[in-house]
């Protein structure tokens, strides 16, 4: 049915900072008449595409599409445009919910940024039957947060498979050098305000099996993501708190119950940042853990978010081109196999030469957009509120190495 639909990608949200990074990115992947932009501007969206056409004259014929991400009945005419609709529009809570619902109604599938638990699980409750029954799928956490963690993981489960063994836990390792826009700024506060105000928002943001298909039953011996300084031995390094975790690590257990549980209900997972060897490995992994525990002390409180706002980077705003050329993203995924055999040890390994939150989130968002949109008939037969790695797994893998990713396995070596 949504092979027959006027477009295969629309991007809502393309006027925001990363709305324009993404839309630039499938510029040079579709031609002008498979895609379109969208969002609430008219105006901002005639710039955007000049913008492009003033790269690619060839986009002359790109459509623009006015919805307001309020407007339900816009929204649900967007949705039956399209096969996919891939949306950067945040924070989420407010302006994701009605273009989730519409797209579960119109079987489109549906891809975002999202990195916020409560919305993520409010979907699930409200779009998952629903999606199924049309054949959607919706496809939150699809940036820096959270591929890597899920792709790699999957990889790591897949190759101890191969081998004959069951994945017992993973342990992910950041190393990343970026920015920050203001549009990932504002979702964070707005995941604050409403922890603020909302006793159940707070239940959620701290369940590590919040997203699991039945939270209550569905857990495992998981408790709480990494907070303090340590040397860990399967890195070889000094390791803090990655910030990420708390949306990762979710979107992985998640993942593991909708394949039905490959490796077990007793799995493992946690995930940290790494800081280098030495004196100087700890001097950074406690200096950078001080200064995130500030400014969580101070964000906390609503008068210290009004204190913060002023000092950070607005909605549509967001690090240099410069800045993202020379960041990076390096990831390893430290799998054990479980004690049925001889100890087994793999390493996964997810690496991008760019920002990961700006210039590599756009490959990853464009490429699971045209993943769906383009690869339905390779994808496993799974509708619903899904994971990247349960939506498109090993094809959504060979996107990313075509796009310049690395992504790999192999025997875990001596730190």
């Amino acid at each position: 049915m949504t092979n027959k639909r006027r477009f295969a990608v629309v991007v809502f949200g393309a006027t925001g900072f990363t709305g324009r990074l993404v839309a630039d990115y499938l510029a040079g992947r579709l031609p002008a008449e498979q895609w379109a932009i969208a969002g609430r501007n008219a105006p901002k969206l005639a710039e955007v595409k000049a913008a492009l056409v003033a790269k690619r004259p060839e986009l002359s014929a790109l459509a623009t599409l006015s919805a307001d991400a309020t407007d339900a009945a816009a929204l649900s005419a967007v949705a039956r445009e399209t096969r996919v609709v891939c949306t950067t529009v945040g924070p989420y809570a407010q302006h994701g919910r009605l273009l989730a619902g519409a797209c579960a109604e119109a079987g489109t599938s549906y891809c975002d940024l999202t990195g916020e638990v409560p919305f993520i699980r409010d979907s699930i409750d409200a779009n998952d039957a629903r999606a199924k029954a049309t054949g959607a799928r919706l496809v939150h956490c699809c940036g820096v947060d959270s591929i890597p963690s899920d792709l790699g993981t999957l990889l790591v489960g897949e190759a101890m498979r191969a081998r004959g063994r069951t994945l017992a836990s993973a342990f992910a390792f950041f190393r990343v050098k970026g920015g920050f826009s203001g549009g990932t700024i504002a979702s964070v506060m707005n995941l604050l305000d409403e922890a603020g105000r909302d006793r159940r928002v707070r239940r959620l943001a701290a369940d590590p099996y919040a997203l699991m298909p039945d939270p209550k039953a569905d857990r495992g011996p998981d408790t709480r993501d990494t907070l303090g300084v340590t040397h860990d031995p399967r890195a070889g390094e000094w390791v803090g708190p990655w910030i990420m975790a708390t949306i990762n690590a979710r979107v992985v257990r998640r993942t593991n119950a909708l394949l039905g549980f490959p490796w077990g209900k007793g799995f493992r997972y946690g995930e940290a940042m790494t800081f280098g060897r030495g004196l100087k490995g700890l001097a950074r992994a406690a200096s950078v853990t001080a200064g995130l525990g500030a400014f969580g002390a101070i964000a906390m409180t609503g008068p210290g978010r009004r204190l913060l706002k002023p000092l950070l980077p607005k909605p549509g705003e967001g690090p240099s081109e410069a800045v993202r050329t020379a960041g990076y993203l390096k990831l390893r995924v430290v799998g054990d196999a479980g004690p049925e055999g001889a100890p087994l040890r793999l390493v996964a390994r997810v690496e991008c030469d760019a920002d990961p939150g700006y210039a590599g989130t756009a490959i990853m968002l464009g490429e699971s957009a045209l993943c769906l949109a383009l690869d339905a008939d390779k994808l496993p037969p799974r509708a619903g509120v899904l994971t990247p790695a349960s939506a498109m797994g090993e094809v959504l893998v060979e996107r990313l190495r075509g796009a310049g990713l690395r992504l790999s396995v192999d025997e875990a070596r001596a730190p």
